[in-house]
């Protein structure tokens, strides 16, 4: 396909998801399957200018006057692929499968830039109804925290030590031109592609086949290590997921001790078994998903309760820029009641002198400091004990100054280059 029939199939795509209500990987898939004289790096490329434009959204409906899904693959193309107006009319010709030639409007739109005065939600594209929140959580830096959570993700590995090193996956994947993780002593970059570049597919290398790394962003990596598991402890990680913080838990306790995986969804569990055998974690034993029974021969048991807490992935806003027009104050309410029932169910497993770690991918306070705080006004056997000490314990470098809340971690793609995590340690009394 030439740039202007995969300009065509992207607005056709978005096009789709406003019609249908839904998430942009379905209506992509569904379109390569109606399509396949698409090769693979159309299909990539058409995906790239989908997200793009979903994750300049609102400021390039504002600079258009409109929010049509051709409005925003347009001008996505200028301010993200690099184009100028003139090349993107250039592209709009109106021969057969390329996009209707420009209006008087979208020339004049497509010129447009954001004035300074322009409103945070658009200056860093995220939804209205969240500029308390996110005001509350950065500031007079709302906009700048926006607009990082609307740029392109790298590609973070986790060296899996329990076979292998960082300078081994290194130099396996060193056509790929990836680089050490700025923080996490076990992890490797690859830069975000541009245009209609894609990312590399790490995972059909032989060195993921022989387990010697996994796909995990440097942020839940770091999440991992401030837990604090260490060999020979009793561990859970309350909300095991496909596995992702497990496997790094394991690595973490030198396959040592024993680490419990559950979930209160059996479904989400089920890729780990995979993941494991192919990590060699020998210290794991997956229970039951969704039967809180299994849960009561642990109680008062477990030196670490790691709870990735269900939430409205705010944080990952850069790998799915759909989401975060999606989410809803609803959306947002449900999540924080199974937040508190997920941390009433840990409780009872924590040991005395046990720690829990409340673990989210959101950038939200309501689903971070407030959770903290309500937990320790609820549990006042527990205390907030300070991050930094396992910090320095599991990383070689400072973190930035950004972090300095003595008793929660907040990560970035701004400040840290990560995805949004939340990380919060919490004590139980001897």
């Amino acid at each position: 396909m030439q740039v202007p029939g995969r300009v065509s199939a992207a607005i056709e795509v978005l096009a789709d998801m406003e019609t249908r209500k839904r998430p942009a990987a379905e209506a992509l898939k569904d379109w390569g399957s109606t399509h396949r004289f698409a090769g693979s790096g159309d299909r990539a490329a058409i995906g790239n200018l989908v997200f793009d434009a979903l994750r300049v959204r609102a400021s390039s409906a504002y600079l258009m006057g409109e929010e049509t899904p051709r409005a925003l693959a347009l001008r996505a193309l200028v301010d993200l692929w690099g184009m100028t107006p003139d090349e993107v009319a250039g592209l709009c010709d109106g021969s057969r499968f390329a996009p209707e030639p420009l209006s008087a409007a979208e020339t004049a739109g497509l010129k447009n830039a954001l004035p300074a005065d322009a409103p945070d939600p658009i200056k860093g594209n995220y939804p209205d109804w969240l500029a308390a929140d996110f005001t509350r959580a950065f500031g007079e830096m709302a906009a700048e925290e926006g607009a990082a959570l609307a740029s392109r993700a790298p590609v973070d590995l986790r060296v899996n030590t329990l076979k292998a090193d960082r300078e081994k996956v290194l130099k396996a994947l060193a056509r790929h031109a990836p680089d050490a993780t700025p923080f996490s002593p076990n992890g490797i970059r690859v830069a975000a592609g541009t245009g209609p570049s894609r990312s590399p597919h790490v995972e059909a290398e032989a060195g993921h086949g022989k387990g010697w790394f996994e796909v995990q962003d440097e942020g839940s990596q770091i999440a991992s290590l401030i837990a604090g598991a260490t060999p020979k402890a009793q561990v859970i990680d309350l909300c095991a997921g496909a596995g992702g913080k497990t496997l790094a838990l394991a690595a973490a306790m030198g396959n040592t001790g024993q680490l419990y995986a559950y979930d209160s969804d059996r479904m989400r569990l089920r890729p780990i078994f995979e993941r494991l055998k192919r990590a060699g974690a020998r210290n794991v034993q997956v229970l039951d998903g969704g039967d809180p029974a299994v849960l009561a021969p642990l109680e008062g048991k477990m030196d670490l309760v790691l709870i990735d807490a269900p939430c409205t992935g705010s944080g990952t806003w850069r790998r799915r820029p759909d989401a975060k027009w999606r989410l809803s104050e609803a959306n947002l309410e449900t999540r924080l009641e199974e937040q508190q029932a997920v941390l009433e169910e840990g409780v009872p497993l924590v040991k005395p002198g046990g720690l829990l770690c409340y673990v989210t991918c959101s950038v939200l306070p309501r689903e971070n400091e407030d959770q903290v705080a309500a937990f320790l006004e609820s549990q006042p056997d527990f205390v907030p004990e300070p991050w930094r000490p396992a910090w320095d314990a599991a990383m070689p470098v400072v973190p930035p100054e950004s972090a300095a809340h003595d008793n929660h971690l907040v990560m970035t793609p701004r400040t840290f280059g990560t995805d949004g995590f939340f990380v919060a340690l919490l004590r139980r009394g001897a």
